[in-house]
Order: C-alpha cells, then sequence, then structure tokens
C-alpha cells in the first residue's frame, strides 16, 4: 500500500509541476526555462523573486498553484510519517533481510503449505538444524512462521516466481503440503520444471491423487489417512514394537538415531565388505541396509556385502556413535 502512495506523490507532483508550467506559458508568454522556475518556487514557496510583474491572472493562477503545491507537500509528508513511526519502514528492512537471507541458501529445503503436515515438518527440519523457507498464502500461518522464527515468503507457492524466490534450483529438497491435491500437483509440477534433480515429498489427501503426483515429479507421495491407519492397526497388534520404533526414529530425547550416508568414490569405505570395515568396532554403529547405486535395496545386508561408490547405507546408533562415523569418513 506504501509503494503505491509514493508513486501517486510522484503523479501528482508532475501533475502539478506539469500544469503550472503550461499555465505560465500560456499566460504569461515566458520561456519554459523561466515557466519550470516559477513553477518550481511557487510549488515550493521558497519565495524568490518573479522573472517579472504577474499579470492578474497570472497572480490568480499563482495562488491557485501554491495551493495545489502545498497540498501535495502535506500529503507527501503525512505519508512520510506514517511510513516512519507506523511500522512500515521496519517491516521493509526486515523483508529485505529476511530475502538476503533466503538468497544465500545453498542446500536447503522448501516447505509449501504451514497447514498442520507442513508446520510439523517444519519443526523436525528446525530440530535437525536444516535450512528450510516456508511459502504460504494465508497470512495468518504466515504470523505463526513469523513467531517461530522460521525463514518465510507470502504467495502461492505453485507460481514459479515465488520458487524461484525461495531458491528452488539451488535447494535440496521440497515438501508439498499445500491445502488441496490439485495445488500439490501444480507445486510439484513446476517445481520439478525449474529443478530435474530436486528430491520432492508430496502429500496426497486423496488415495488417486497419488499417480498423479508421482507422474507430475514427485519422488515420494505420503498419505497422512494412510499412514495413520496403518499406524493405528500397529499399534492394535504390536504396541511394543511401535514404541521402540518411535524412541528410535522420532523420540524427543533419542538414545539411538537412524541415518543415511552415500558412499563417495574417495571414502574410506568404498570397495571394502561390511565386515572389513569394522564400523561397529571403531564407531559403534550397526548397518541396517545397504541401497545398491542401481537401485537394489538389502535390508539385510551380509558381513561380506561389498560398499562401492554410490551406495547409500542406512546405520542406527548414538550421536556420539554418529558423530564419530562422521569423523572417521
Amino acid at each position: 500500500m506504501t509503494f503505491k502512495r509514493i508513486l501517486l506523490i510522484l503523479s501528482l507532483f508532475f501533475g502539478v509541476f506539469s500544469a503550472g508550467v503550461i499555465g505560465y506559458l500560456y499566460l504569461e508568454k515566458i520561456s519554459f526555462l523561466d515557466a519550470c522556475y516559477m513553477t518550481l518556487i511557487t510549488i515550493s514557496t521558497v519565495g524568490f523573486k518573479e522573472v517579472k510583474p504577474l499579470s492578474t491572472e497570472g497572480k490568480i493562477f499563482t495562488m491557485v498553484l501554491i495551493v495545489a503545491g502545498v497540498g501535495v507537500l502535506f500529503y507527501t509528508l503525512g505519508t512520510a510519517i506514517e511510513f516512519f513511526f507506523e511500522g512500515h519502514l521496519t517491516g521493509f528492512l526486515e523483508l529485505r533481510r529476511r530475502r538476503k537471507m533466503i538468497n544465500h541458501l545453498v542446500n536447503h529445503y522448501i516447505v509449501c503449505g504451514y497447514g498442520r503436515v507442513g508446520e510439523q515438518v517444519a519443526k523436525e527440519l528446525k530440530k535437525n538444524k536444516a535450512p528450510f523457507v516456508v511459502i504460504d498464502i494465508d497470512s495468518e500461518k504466515i504470523e505463526k512462521c513469523k513467531k517461530e522464527g522460521f525463514l518465510y515468503l507470502f504467495g502461492n507457492a505453485s507460481k514459479e516466481e515465488m520458487l524461484i524466490q525461495a531458491g528452488v534450483k539451488k535447494a535440496k529438497g521440497l515438501v508439498a503440503a499445500v491445502d488441496t491435491d490439485a495445488d500439490n500437483v501444480f507445486v510439484v509440477l513446476t517445481a520439478r520444471v525449474l529443478n530435474p534433480n530436486l528430491f520432492i515429498v508430496a502429500r496426497a489427501n486423496e488415495e488417486e491423487t497419488e499417480e498423479k503426483l508421482l507422474k507430475a515429479g514427485a519422488n515420494r507421495v505420503v498419505s497422512p489417512a494412510v499412514i495413520g491407519g496403518r499406524r493405528m492397526s500397529n499399534l492394535l497388534i504390536r504396541p511394543l514394537v511401535c514404541d521402540y520404533l518411535d524412541i528410535v526414529t522420532h523420540g524427543h530425547e533419542l538414545e539411538f538415531q537412524l541415518e543415511e550416508q552415500i558412499i563417495s568414490p574417495n571414502s574410506i569405505l568404498c570397495g571394502k565388505s561390511i565386515s572389513e570395515n569394522k564400523l561397529r568396532e571403531k564407531t559403534g554403529v550397526l548397518i541396517l541396509a545397504v541401497k545398491k547405486k542401481a537401485g537394489e535395496f538389502n535390508t539385510n545386508p551380509a558381513p561380506t556385502t561389498l560398499l562401492e561408490s554410490g551406495d547409500t547405507i542406512v546405520v542406527m546408533g548414538t550421536k556420539g556413535q554418529l558423530e564419530s562415523l562422521q569423523n572417521l569418513l
């Protein structure tokens, strides 16, 4: 709103100035430069001497011009006071600071939609100290982001320019969790076009939408209804197993954590079997699964399983043990 008023002020000033120049040219028959001079000293009310004695029509025109110029001046002053004292300046500076921080993000995550799902995603990312930015078009949800101290953008996440502002071309992953499945399809499709290497996780409210989201470019699709149903049935049938998985995967005070690690070509693990690497003896972590570069997922790898460049291992250990693994690698 403030920027529109600034444009209005500039338009009013230009209009009054143009009218003054034209009026003096027509009424006083003076040069263009003199007309500009007369208009400027009249609008600004500085009281400098006229270029020539004014005619009766010129005096009347000058009085009207003074009233118009003072009106524009007071309107400008009021806008300036409002800008400085009603938070507009602070908001403008905060917006610049926030956009600068977002522009510096690399390998970050984008959370599209800050509803119940998006809020939990953001809290988990914060807990894992992962950089991220939230996009939402609801001002109340944006206000919640602001209170949490999250980086955010106000706008439609399915719009190309909004995803570009969020740094989608430099991002590592994106969560599509806006209000409707149709909007999620648009978010996924737009993000996939902008960044073919982006890892996208999308929420599906309806089961039949999952295939559409996958075709649009989502790497994974999550259905809260399906997951909730499986979770509840497992709690009924095997509650102890569920309690154990809760402690391991997302307890608040984790004794054990699950992590994944990609084997790089120059890694000390590359080219050796699990038993030869002796990670259990060196760091205390336990290798639970190995996903081969070709796509094969071995959920119960034998000690003789060879670890090769591009493979991904899933390991379990305490925070200290996982840090030891990182130091070793």
